[in-house]
């Protein structure tokens, strides 16, 4: 029988087991939950609402369904909160902005429905970066997202308080989005499994859009089991967004057999190693030897196109980007941090032959990259972030600072690369840098191959604790 105590510390599997079984109620997980938000939160600043309340009735309903012998869903009983640019239906939805601040959408992402029909609990919206423009948490309107291992570094972002709430245990789950690194970064920095699947995935139906060829939706979890639980339900083709891939969804669970006999994993000598710190390199060095412990086999390649996978990932970034802020950019641009307007007013210069050059050579690239890459391997690995993560006053970049400017773009290294390709990425923990700061290993896959990358990412936890250890901001 699982007590009340500790039931924070749960994985987001082992909690919705527990509820399935009757070990647990809906009730305890969720106040539970809350009860670490109300305690933590002024140290963290991971939320921008949240319901209690409501939450709190909704898992009285879950509690109720279960008692009536009603079947759960596979996230029955389980309260999440999600980064606050998701759409539901009355809710606030800020995209942790001015302009935004309350705006309330009619309608509710296809992914929150999802969620939702396999039984989760939502309790609220998370703090983000700004539109989701800028890699590590800082926000002038809701206040910056505090690491929760150490409040002076960086989150990473911009899915900030998705990171950070699932790092310090205030949600067993949440999602983040993804179009640079926007959630294996904050995975990475926080300490959890992030997942950036293929481009077209998972629906984007209901979510605040910041570039339309770049964009994905993932989530944020303790454990690898917990994002094959959560791919389960939010993947798979959706008629309200026309992008999304009709590509069937596999049992990512039953992908989880922690055998990695002759699955090849490949880390580039080029690009993805250039410039890392030591104690990056040598948690990323020893997770490959788990992974080779663990029946693998590890080659050093070489990488193609990646100057053109870097030169036309920014045009189309740098361009959608304004695209879909003009109006406002008119019309409030005081309502925008110096670093986001000065980011996009550039944009508005692209000359749009530069822009339909780098939307007509995706393709062409993308098989370039992966008929030589992944010819020689299955799983492309590398630090998700290959330099100690920074303080949040060192890339503080609305001063115009060069120093923190370089700084706050050499964080999106290692994932930038990767969206402009649309490959799945996933980001877990692999260890500490010399500070005590979260180190991230990121594995990269073919199209499609979320269930290969969970495979790899869940056999490696099975040798290590590192997504076991929690935040010293109090044990769960």
């Amino acid at each position: 029988m699982v007590t009340t105590d500790g039931l924070a510390g749960l994985s987001l599997a082992e909690a919705a087991d527990a509820f399935a079984r009757g070990e647990v109620t809906a009730t305890a997980l969720t106040r539970a939950c809350l009860d670490r938000i109300e305690a933590h939160e002024p140290a963290i600043n991971a939320t921008t609402w949240i319901e209690r309340e409501a939450a709190l009735e909704a898992a009285a309903a879950a509690d109720k369904a279960r008692a009536a012998g009603i079947a759960p869903g596979p996230l029955a009983g389980v309260p999440m909160a999600h980064k606050d640019m998701y759409y539901k239906a009355g809710k606030l939805s800020t995209c942790g902005s001015a302009i935004r601040g309350d705006f309330r959408p009619d309608y509710t992402a296809t992914v929150i429905e999802r969620l939702e029909g396999a039984g989760a609990i939502t309790m609220g919206g998370l703090n983000m970066a700004e539109f989701a423009q800028n890699p590590t948490g800082h926000n002038r309107h809701f206040g910056d997202c505090l690491n929760p291992w150490n409040g002076d570094y960086i989150t990473g972002g911009s899915s900030s308080g998705s990171g950070a709430a699932v790092s310090a245990r205030f949600a067993f789950m949440a999602l983040g989005s993804d179009t640079g690194g926007s959630i294996r970064l904050p995975a990475s920095a926080c300490g959890v499994v992030g997942l950036k699947p293929t481009q077209t995935r998972v629906s984007r139906h209901g979510v605040m859009p910041l570039s339309f060829s770049c964009d994905n939706v993932g989530p944020l979890v303790r454990t690898v089991r917990d994002c094959a639980r959560v791919m389960g339900v939010i993947a798979g083709h959706d008629p309200k967004d026309p992008t999304s891939a009709k590509e069937a969804v596999p049992d990512y669970e039953a992908a989880l057999t922690g055998d990695l006999r002759g699955q090849r994993i490949g880390v580039a000598e080029t690009w993805f190693l250039d410039g890392a710190d030591p104690d990056i390199l040598a948690a990323f060095d020893a997770a490959i030897e788990v992974l080779r412990g663990r029946g693998a086999t590890v080659t050093r390649i070489s990488l193609p196109v990646m100057e053109q996978v870097l030169t036309y990932g920014s045009v189309v970034s740098r361009s959608e980007g304004p695209a879909i802020h003009a109006n406002w950019m008119r019309e409030r641009p005081g309502d925008y941090a110096n670093h986001l307007s000065g980011r996009m007013f550039p944009g508005y210069a692209i000359p749009a032959s530069y822009y339909i050059e780098a939307l007509s050579r995706r393709g062409p690239v993308l098989r370039a990259f992966c008929d030589e890459v992944f010819a020689q391997v299955d799983v492309l690995a590398m630090p998700t972030i290959p330099r100690r993560i920074p303080t949040r006053a060192e890339c503080r970049i609305d001063g115009g600072d060069p120093e923190a400017i370089q700084r706050f773009g050499l964080i999106t290294q290692n994932t930038r690369p990767i969206n402009y390709l649309g490959l799945p990425g996933l980001s877990l923990h692999c260890g500490f840098d010399d500070r005590g700061l979260p180190v991230g290993l990121q594995l990269v896959g073919r199209p499609f191959a979320e269930a290969r990358l969970m495979t790899v990412g869940d056999a490696y936890q099975r040798d290590t604790d590192w997504h076991s250890r929690v935040p010293a901001l109090g044990a769960a």
